[in-house]
């Protein structure tokens, strides 16, 4: 096995075994109106993200492939993927690109759905070669770029290099024929991050915000002498980094991962403005505990809930959710404040 290999064991592994995280979505109150005024029947959460239709505002974000057990948890991913109609990504493909003998771990997701929405998954570091192999290895439907700088530093093997993190996202959007999304991977996104993005011409971002899994915990464990512990809190949360979206909300689509752990948290994403919301670690967890049923199970549940809180809301589509009304808690909203504050003193 190389050491590439080894490390997406490690991080499926540890991933699963991973200690319980925080987010602040107990900082977001939804106000609640005595007469909904609607229908369940009439509720319809379809979406759009990057001209990229979507049934409903749910999809299984990146987690794995580059191994065996990453492409046997691909395929199962591929099967709850298509038998609950959402969208999936796979994860960071370097493996693959880098060792032809790999690519199998990858491909048996678009063998398994052939018709599901799929994102390939890709470093900001490689070049557009790269990029445009790996949307035509899965006949992904859009391409994320995975943004992981404390990953990377806090990784054994990690890069330090990142001075051509922006030019070349630019090139790879301008030349690729799928929609790019500049993809988190659990430190959130600040409002200067997003502003960069949409200077380039991004028009799809996930936030994905710390809570959920932490590549700092996981790295730091692979590291022989666990000395890196201090940087596990790194980041902005998920509800933190939809704050930091709303002055960008008209320019770019922002989807919402990392800490979904109920269907009220995906629900609050969506009234702060996320055209879609993904899961990882729930659904991993979930089909290698209990197995395909028990995650496709989990998934329709999880529908069935978000559309019974919207219904609660009166709320029967998208755009009816991002008009409800919420109160932040005075923590949220003094980092709403104090950013402001700090914008206009500029």
């Amino acid at each position: 096995m190389t050491q590439r290999e080894q490390r997406k064991d490690d991080h499926i592994r540890l991933a699963l075994n991973h200690p319980e995280q925080l987010s602040d979505f107990n900082h977001i109150q939804l106000i609640h109106h005595s007469i909904p005024s609607v229908n369940q029947t009439d509720i319809n959460l379809q979406t759009m993200i990057s001209n990229l239709p979507l049934e409903f505002p749910l999809y299984i974000n990146a987690m794995t492939g580059g191994s065996k057990w990453a492409g046997e948890i691909n395929q199962k991913l591929a099967v709850i993927s298509r038998e609950t109609n959402i969208a999936m990504a796979v994860g960071s493909m370097h493996a693959a690109l880098k060792n032809s003998a790999l690519i199998p771990t990858y491909q048996v997701i678009r063998t398994i759905n052939p018709s599901g929405t799929v994102f390939a998954n890709i470093g900001a570091d490689v070049p557009l070669d790269f990029a445009q192999r790996a949307i035509e290895m899965i006949d992904a439907d859009a391409l994320q770029i995975h943004l992981n700088a404390p990953q990377e530093v806090v990784m054994p093997e990690g890069g330090r290099d990142f001075s051509d993190w922006l030019t070349n996202i630019e090139a790879i959007n301008e030349k690729v024929s799928v929609p790019v999304i500049a993809k988190e991977v659990g430190f959130g996104m600040s409002r200067e991050t997003l502003q960069q993005l949409t200077s380039i011409g991004i028009e799809g971002a996930d936030i994905s915000g710390r809570g959920g899994t932490n590549f700092v915990y996981i790295e730091n464990e692979r590291r022989p002498q666990k000395d890196q512990s201090y940087l596990i809190g790194w980041g902005q949360t998920t509800p933190v980094s939809l704050l930091e979206s709303l002055p960008f909300q008209r320019d770019i689509d922002i989807l919402a991962s990392g800490g979904i752990q109920t269907p009220l948290d995906a629900i609050k994403s969506l009234v702060m403005g996320a055209k879609a919301v993904g899961l990882s670690r729930a659904v991993l967890k979930e089909v290698e505990l209990n197995g395909v049923e028990a995650a496709i199970q989990f998934i329709e549940l999880f529908k069935a809930h978000m559309k019974d809180i919207a219904l609660i809301l009166g709320a029967k589509d998208i755009i009816a959710l991002k008009q409800v009304p919420y109160i932040l808690s005075p923590e949220l909203e003094s980092w709403q404040r104090q950013r402001n504050e700090r914008e206009r003193k500029r």
